[in-house]
């Protein structure tokens, strides 16, 4: 099968993750601030945060944190109140360091784990041509018939195993009935 999509334009997506995730475990009495640098305007944030354990040993507490999220200008861009965890995203308005400040109002400390990553995207407008494809779809039948054998091979595997299953089903009922047999006559 050849497919002829020279004459469609596509969008390429190249992901270039030029900022490092940032993966931090702290513990917070009252407030701590993280800064993350964003290069680019348009950047995909991502975050996450889990309250892992809370420094009491009376009682168990679910009252959680609070954070803010702040762009380079000071603008407030996400807030959450009360969490113990959340998973969250943004499109970034403005290049530059974006603040998360977290505030614990309890009176233990409070262990977190923080996660936050951002991806630029680029996008570009190219042509693509059959030979750009060809080897792809060519990958694609390779793989198409490697999973047609890994089911058929899963198949007999199952096949064999409710075989050796009935055929070891049927070797303990003679072993039943062969010490029965025995048994009763002695």
């Amino acid at each position: 099968m050849k497919v002829g999509l020279s004459k469609f334009a596509t969008a390429m997506v190249i992901f270039s993750s030029l900022n490092a995730v940032l993966g931090i475990r702290f513990v917070i009495d009252r407030e701590d601030c993280f800064s993350h640098n964003v290069q680019y305007e348009g950047d995909r944030v991502q975050a996450s945060f889990v309250v892992i354990k809370i420094d009491t040993s009376w009682q168990y507490t679910n009252d959680g944190v609070d954070l803010s999220v702040k762009g380079p200008s000071g603008e407030t861009i996400k807030e959450f109140h009360d969490m113990t965890s959340e998973i969250f995203e943004f499109v970034a308005r403005d290049n530059g360091p974006h603040r998360f400040c977290f505030t614990n109002k309890s009176p233990y400390h409070e262990t977190i784990d923080f996660d936050v990553h951002s991806n630029h995207v680029h996008f570009t407008d190219q042509h693509a041509k059959d030979e750009h494809l060809t080897p792809l779809l060519d990958q694609i039948t390779k793989l198409e018939h490697a999973l047609f054998n890994i089911q058929y091979e899963q198949h007999w595997l199952e096949a064999q195993t409710e075989r050796q299953a009935i055929g070891t089903s049927h070797i303990t009922m003679r072993f039943y009935w062969f010490n029965f047999l025995t048994c009763s006559n002695v």
